[in-house]
């Protein structure tokens, strides 16, 4: 099994910046394409950003292009999400998520592709 955990969420005013990270830990020798998605209140979990094994490949989307960059450390077995001008519409549970497949450049896109969840980080940002 493998276990995410994320950490650095938190509250903000509309364009500050917040870093997320997610460790991962026990069978992380299985993991490869990593990713971060967010649920608002009401509203589905989406992607937000997604990186495959090298680190070569990334997703992003749209609303967040331009303003979050996706990184990994495969060493350390991370993955961070940096934030950038953040908006009220950023407000969230941001998640990490990690894929099983073992390819080196698959980045997946849809929650199904993802076999292991961490329990979510808090993003609030206020007008």
């Amino acid at each position: 099994q493998v276990q995410l955990v994320e950490s650095g969420g938190g509250s903000v005013q509309t364009g500050g910046s917040l870093r997320l990270s997610c460790v991962a830990s026990g069978r992380t020798f299985s993991t490869y394409a990593k990713a971060w998605f967010r649920q608002a209140p009401g509203k589905e979990r989406e992607l937000v950003a997604a990186i495959g094994y090298s680190g070569g490949n990334t997703h992003y989307a749209d609303s967040v292009k331009g303003r979050f960059i996706i990184s990994r450390d495969n060493g350390k077995h991370t993955v961070d999400l940096q934030m950038n001008n953040l908006k009220p519409e950023d407000t969230a549970v941001y998640y990490c998520a990690a894929d099983s497949t073992p390819q080196i450049t698959l980045v997946a896109t849809t929650i199904s592709d993802y076999d292991y969840w961490g329990q979510g980080t808090q993003v609030t940002v206020s007008s």
